[in-house]
């Protein structure tokens, strides 16, 4: 009885990687081929002035959460620091110098070194990844970004963003597909998180925030929602 479960789970365990190998084979994306250079550039500031760049970089305070709530963040801008919220810890983490960075745990200061450490070393990683669900399309003149336009199949112009260093996955790329007003509508991802490329989430629910930037409410990829939370842009 267990030998023949063994077959049984052997087999099954055969079909799931000849399954996933042939997902991935259909639907796996290579990175398309772009032309950097002024026409590329072009096309980044034209997204970067439909969501109101220039507001952006006047804004002072951004708050927004991630995981349906469970991640909260206050973004000093000014100041390069936020408050960064998860479970019932909070990091007042300082991003030019995170050694300065103060962690509290259910109201009371964390002293210990390896333990602070660790929840530092957790809210910038978290920082990274949330914060560019909500401000991508500022960060495209970075700097180790690289841009490219690549010509669709139906005519249109797209920009292709590559990331060579920062964040906490250099490497990414992301192909930005815009309306004709250079409004994002979505992008392709090639991230070393996840192994099919050309998966696409879409950046197209808007919200004008008081300083006059605009910010995306939510995302769709695939079946998943990623709801940003109550969005709030101010100086």
């Amino acid at each position: 009885m267990i030998k023949k479960l063994l077959k049984i789970g052997l087999v099954l365990s055969i079909i799931l990687l000849v399954g996933a190998f042939v997902i991935y084979l259909i639907y796996n994306e290579p990175v398309p081929v772009g032309q950097p250079g002024p026409q590329a550039d072009a096309l980044a500031h034209k997204m970067v002035n439909a969501v109101n760049g220039k507001a952006y970089s006047h804004t002072r305070y951004i708050e927004w959460s991630f995981r349906d709530g469970k991640h909260r963040y206050k973004w000093d801008k000014e100041l390069g620091k936020v408050s960064v919220t998860w479970d019932d810890t909070t990091v007042n983490l300082n991003l030019n110098n995170p050694q300065k960075s103060q962690v509290t745990k259910v109201g009371e200061v964390i002293s210990d070194t390896k333990k602070s450490k660790s929840a530092i070393e957790k809210s910038i990683s978290m920082f990274n990844n949330d914060s560019f669900w909500l401000v991508a399309p500022f960060k495209v003149f970075d700097k180790g970004v690289v841009r490219s336009m690549v010509n669709m199949d139906d005519g249109t112009e797209a920009l292709l963003v590559s990331y060579t260093s920062g964040g906490s996955t250099p490497g990414d790329s992301y192909l930005w597909e815009l309306q004709p007003n250079g409004f994002p509508k979505s992008f392709k991802m090639w991230v070393s998180i996840i192994p099919l490329g050309g998966i696409k989430a879409t950046w197209d629910d808007w919200q004008l925030t008081e300083s006059g930037a605009f910010l995306p409410k939510a995302h769709q990829l695939g079946p998943m929602t990623i709801d940003m939370g109550d969005v709030k842009g101010y100086n």
